[in-house]
């Protein structure tokens, strides 16, 4: 979303979607020539072989046959049942076949209870096939002949891997129940049957049926004056890919941010997240001056329960966000301004398979770089690009080679466990080189004609790669080299000469850092009353790993580290007083653990907790604490470290 372990799909510190458990701190490295290396470099040749037997576009993660029969639009009526934690009703689907005599449709799905199939109100029969851990069960239907629509009647399992279904003492109000969904990678299986691959596109309506208190949205057209009378309806107009079907339902209110942009919250959080996130029209403005219009009509935000593992999830229309990132300063926004450039990249161009995931994510970290330069200037951009220049090269430092190649293989893996900085910063700095070769002005035009030239299309590596072999190496064959692009694209670690992002402002943190670290300044006597998050971040990201109970009890009572409300910090922080054992922030530690479900944040804790017996059981009673309110892929992420 990297350590081998279960990992989510998205983003850097600063910003994400599904995202990836930050490694433990250490201080960065340069990218090394030694002998070492170019033994390295050498070796990923034969990866280049290996890589060219996967079949492009073959999506390894699916049981669907799109290339015979393919799912184009989606009709859903579904019921929530909070008492029983299921959804129940039918998808009718609509569907093309590449050849006449393809009548057999496959779809994908996981626990779903299938209690009928009909075409034209008349029973077909469906075969369910034998189930796989990873991938689910495959489900298969027998069309008649010239049949275009099918009817699945089922209902989910309470325990459904992309459902979270909340108590009321769960949510921030402590009033009514809360449920939302996450489908990316391939958890949409387990609350819909469909083609579950990024490949296959649909445009789909719904109807949505709740308890009459509650408010239903999704990753469709919103009306943020509809009455709340337990029936919802909604139309996504546009193709999506299956990750990006997506529902929640609560307690929930809407403030607008803007002409476009507005912001669903539960009451209590409201005010506060419209505010954080005000800059949400201006960011949509610049991004559509510089990459094209913005083709998703409205660009409104959902503000989870704090059990949401991710920072964000870029559901086209409705991004789905952590309230994690509510710091009263905006300090945190790249995340939002990530989750919005996904709407060019990512959810206009998408990736075909989940091994080109780099294309969503590299792109969009490269965009939300610029997006947050034109918005809060080039200091703040300099400032989190370093801070994720760090964070690839802690990823590369603890990642076996293969894990480090943005053409990843993924055959035999579940995509939701072998993510990390690798196609979100490895694929920006490929980008920011391109740029840098030709000329800003130059990659901005080709990057808005490349995503009007694939609008609503999902697309792999290799026919990006024949892309710029038609365009920017065709116009520029002085500054860009095929071979160098290929080194980037299917050889580990980060190629010699690449960009190295490089801030003035950090330099005087190290400075003050080791003027600390060496006694010759106290703590108290520190100046930070310009420091930003991203000052904080860097001072603490790059301490020793070894700091004595004195040290951190003076950094501790000069800036109240353990009771900071910015959740970055205190989750720097913490890492280190785990990493010393440093008993005072403890208590902090447990109610952090607890009531935080991001799995960015807590994976690492619980990590590094693991490592003593005593850290161990300490993380253990946490863990049992917060398991009920926790989302199922963090459960799976982190339960390792306890048992």
């Amino acid at each position: 979303m990297k350590n081998i372990g279960w990992v989510a799909i998205c983003a850097p510190i600063l910003f994400a979607c599904s995202e990836q458990p930050s490694q433990e701190p250490t201080a960065p490295s340069a990218v090394s020539d030694s002998a070492d290396s170019k033994i390295a470099a050498e070796s990923a040749v034969s990866k280049v072989d290996v890589l060219s037997e996967i079949e492009a576009g073959k999506d390894y993660h699916s049981f669907a046959n799109p290339s015979e029969v393919r799912v184009t639009h989606l009709d859903l009526d579904l019921t929530a049942d909070f008492e029983t934690s299921t959804l129940s009703g039918s998808a009718t689907l609509t569907v093309e076949r590449s050849a006449p005599n393809f009548n057999a449709v496959v779809l994908d799905t996981r626990a779903l209870n299938i209690t009928s199939v009909t075409v034209d109100g008349d029973a077909v029969p469906f075969d369910m096939g034998d189930t796989d851990p990873e991938l689910g069960t495959p489900l298969s239907v027998e069309l008649p002949e010239g049949a275009d629509k099918l009817t699945i009647a089922y209902s989910t399992s309470p325990e459904a891997s992309g459902v979270q279904w909340l108590t009321p003492a769960q949510t921030a109000g402590k009033q009514h129940p809360f449920l939302f969904t996450q489908a990316q990678a391939m958890h949409a299986r387990s609350f819909i049957p469909l083609q579950d691959s990024p490949q296959v596109r649909v445009t789909y309506t719904a109807t949505i049926h709740t308890p009459e208190a509650l408010l239903a949205v999704m990753s469709a057209s919103n009306d943020p004056t509809t009455a709340r009378d337990g029936e919802y309806s909604f139309t996504m107009p546009q193709p999506v890919p299956s990750y990006l079907i997506a529902l929640a339902i609560g307690d929930l209110k809407f403030k607008p941010m803007g002409e476009r942009t507005g912001v669903y919250a539960e009451p209590s959080m409201l005010d506060a997240a419209a505010k954080e996130f005000e800059d949400t029209e201006a960011m949509l403005e610049v991004t559509e001056k510089t990459y094209g219009p913005y083709q998703w009509d409205r660009y409104d935000l959902l503000i989870l329960p704090p059990s949401f593992p991710f920072g964000g999830m870029e559901n086209p229309r409705l991004s789905f966000i952590t309230p994690t990132v509510i710091a009263g300063d905006k300090s945190l926004v790249s995340l939002i301004a990530h989750e919005l450039a996904h709407s060019w990249s990512g959810n206009t161009v998408t990736n075909a398979t989940w091994r080109d995931l780099w294309l969503n994510e590299g792109f969009t970290t490269y965009l939300t770089y610029r997006i947050m330069e034109m918005i809060y200037g080039h200091d703040r951009f300099k400032k989190e690009a370093v801070l994720g220049y760090q964070d690839l090269q802690n990823d590369i430092q603890a990642l076996n080679e293969e894990d480090e190649i943005l053409a990843i293989d993924l055959r035999g893996r579940n995509p939701d466990d072998v993510f990390s900085n690798i196609p979100y910063e490895k694929g920006a700095l490929f980008l920011r080189e391109i740029e840098n070769k030709i000329g800003r002005e130059n990659f901005d035009a080709f990057l808005m004609q490349y995503f009007e030239d694939f609008a609503f299309k999902s697309i792999t590596t290799d026919t990006f790669l024949a892309y710029l072999d038609e365009t920017l190496l065709v116009q520029y064959p002085d500054k860009l080299s095929k071979a160098r692009i290929q080194k980037w694209v299917f050889e580990p670690g980060i190629p010699e000469g690449a960009p190295v992002p490089e801030s003035d402002a950090f330099d005087k943190i190290d400075t003050t850092r080791k003027a600390w670290l060496a006694g010759e300044v106290e703590a108290a006597n520190i100046d930070t009353e310009q420091w930003t998050v991203h000052e904080w971040l860097y001072f603490l990201n790059n301490m020793p790993k070894e700091l004595s109970a004195e040290q951190l009890a003076a950094l501790d009572a000069a800036f109240s580290l353990t009771t900071t409300q910015n959740n970055e910090i205190a989750h720097s922080w913490l890492m280190i007083a785990v990493a010393n054992e440093y008993k005072p922030a403890y208590d902090r530690l447990y109610e952090y653990l607890v009531n935080i479900g991001r799995n960015k944040l807590v994976k690492p804790l619980y990590r590094s907790l693991s490592a003593t017996p005593e850290g161990k059981a300490f993380a253990k009673r946490a863990f049992e604490e917060a398991k009920p309110g926790y989302h199922p892929l963090t459960i799976r992420a982190n339960e390792g470290f306890v048992e």
